[in-house]
């Protein structure tokens, strides 16, 4: 790709994943600031596990240059732009080469660690955090700092300032800890403590841009629009958030001014809120309504809400259950739900259900059953729709519905084994909320719980799924006792 011209900017970011979301929304950030001169810098690239990869292979092979394809729905009308981004210099594995890594992370440059490593990315575990190759990503920072402080002497200024896009909660509080446990496991001088405290920045963030990643299907189509043999181009919607909270959210607004390059970022001193509105309201929706559509038969977020019952369901969930037991302003709240739920008839965007629906046994507990504890606590009342969700999972989940579970391998034996013993519909959802796999007792914090999933569980299994939610639906629209918002 040498005869396209990249202009040469210092290596300020320091970026760990390869990913199509990483690289179709933070470096996508990157170049625009660039482009407006709001920032100056480039972006190096190594593999969070430090293995070289096929991406990382073309990524060297294209000079670090793609497209990113953004295709939606604006003001009503369907919009498309593409962009070549640019802003990425150097893509490799530090296992293949650590002599290039050293260099990126003893430099005197160098400010920002970007990563997307996947939700078990930031987990603590025994590591050898003074080796070249620590093997857990905490280990690797910890190993990457201590380097650093060494080598500058403890300079306050040499510190960095870390945005982690992983999707757990407090991302960048979570690696801190981890970063500082490592520390005193290794009994390492108290001063590099001290100094990752004062000078630092772990920054939690909360990303969202449904990326679709590379169109497989359509790719001779791409290829021929955008002029050249594109490997890496990332498909993905023109929607994005980021949200991005520290207590010195000021300073890191001020190093890396996105938000005044025309991007929706958002800095502030907590996310917490913003997460809880974020996860319960979009994931939710998606977490709830991907066991509900793939039994209807469904394959993609359209289909599901081209699917006039599955639409009514999930917006009558998130304005009744919801956004009813949510603090803040109700019509802000309607108003961020309306631009979250739009989303979804993205026609560009084919977001298969089979992927929102992996991992869907902790996803639920996290993103879903908040909803149905708050519901209980603030109003004493059953959260039908939502318990209906986890109803439609368990039956997804089942060893009849010939859906194959990308889950826990545990977890999804002990499910198959408890329906393999048979019994009661009832007994079959206690027996799986009691069997160790949720961290909460769902029944202990909404008393009838097992009865109403159990029964919902019936009509899904012996109805099946498309009357099952015709009769729930025309049961509980006009009901009394769920109130609205």
């Amino acid at each position: 790709m040498s005869y396209i011209k990249k202009s040469v900017r210092p290596v300020r970011v320091l970026q760990f994943g390869e990913g199509n979301f990483i690289r179709g929304f933070v470096d996508w950030m990157f170049d625009i600031a660039n482009e407006k001169g709001l920032t100056d810098t480039s972006v190096a690239v190594v593999s969070p596990r430090f293995k070289e990869n096929s991406t990382i292979k073309n990524m060297q092979s294209q000079d670090c240059i793609y497209h990113v394809w953004l295709e939606g729905i604006e003001k009503g009308r369907p919009k498309s732009e593409k962009r070549l981004v640019k802003c990425v210099t150097d893509a490799f594995s530090p296992a293949v080469d650590f002599k290039r890594y050293e260099r990126y992370i003893l430099s005197p440059e160098l400010r920002f660690v970007v990563s997307n490593t996947t939700e078990a990315g930031i987990r603590y575990e025994d590591d050898d955090i003074l080796s070249e190759t620590p093997v857990t990503f905490p280990g690797k920072i910890t190993s990457l700092l201590y380097r650093r402080f060494r080598h500058f002497n403890g300079d306050k200024t040499k510190g960095l300032i870390f945005l982690c896009c992983e999707l757990i909660e407090n991302n960048g509080s979570a690696l801190r800890e981890y970063v500082l446990r490592h520390a005193a496991a290794t009994h390492l001088e108290p001063e590099f403590s001290e100094w990752i405290k004062d000078s630092c920045i772990f920054c939690n963030t909360l990303v969202d841009r449904i990326v679709s990643g590379f169109p497989h299907d359509t790719i001779d189509e791409v290829r021929d629009e955008l002029g050249f043999d594109d490997r890496l181009v990332v498909k993905g919607e023109l929607f994005h958030i980021w949200a991005i909270g520290c207590e010195k959210y000021a300073e890191v607004q001020k190093e890396l001014p996105l938000d005044k390059a025309g991007l929706n970022v958002l800095f502030m001193p907590d996310i917490k809120s913003f997460r809880e509105k974020k996860v319960r309201i979009l994931n939710g929706s998606h977490t709830g309504m991907a066991p509900i559509a793939l039994l209807s038969g469904c394959d993609t977020v359209l289909d599901a809400f081209e699917t006039p019952d599955i639409n009514r369901f999930i917006n009558d969930m998130t304005e009744r259950e919801v956004l009813s037991v949510m603090d803040g302003d109700i019509s802000e709240l309607r108003s961020f739900s309306r631009d979250i739920l739009e989303r979804f008839h993205n026609p560009f965007m084919r977001h298969m259900l089979k992927s929102i629906a992996l991992n869907s046994l902790s996803k639920w507990e996290t993103r879903n059953f908040p909803t149905v504890r708050d519901f209980y606590n603030k109003k004493g009342l059953i959260a039908d729709f939502e318990i209906f969700t986890f109803a439609a999972l368990m039956a997804l989940y089942s060893p009849y519905s010939g859906f194959i579970a990308e889950d826990d391998a545990a977890n999804i034996d002990v499910i198959q084994g408890i329906w393999a013993d048979g019994g009661d519909y009832i007994d079959i959802v206690r027996k799986i909320t009691g069997s160790g796999i949720f961290t909460d007792n769902f029944e202990e914090a909404v008393p009838g719980f097992s009865q109403r999933a159990g029964e919902y569980l019936r009509s899904i299994m012996t109805d099946g799924m498309d009357r099952s939610l015709t009769l729930f639906l025309n049961t509980r629209c006009n009901e009394k006792n769920i109130e609205n918002t």
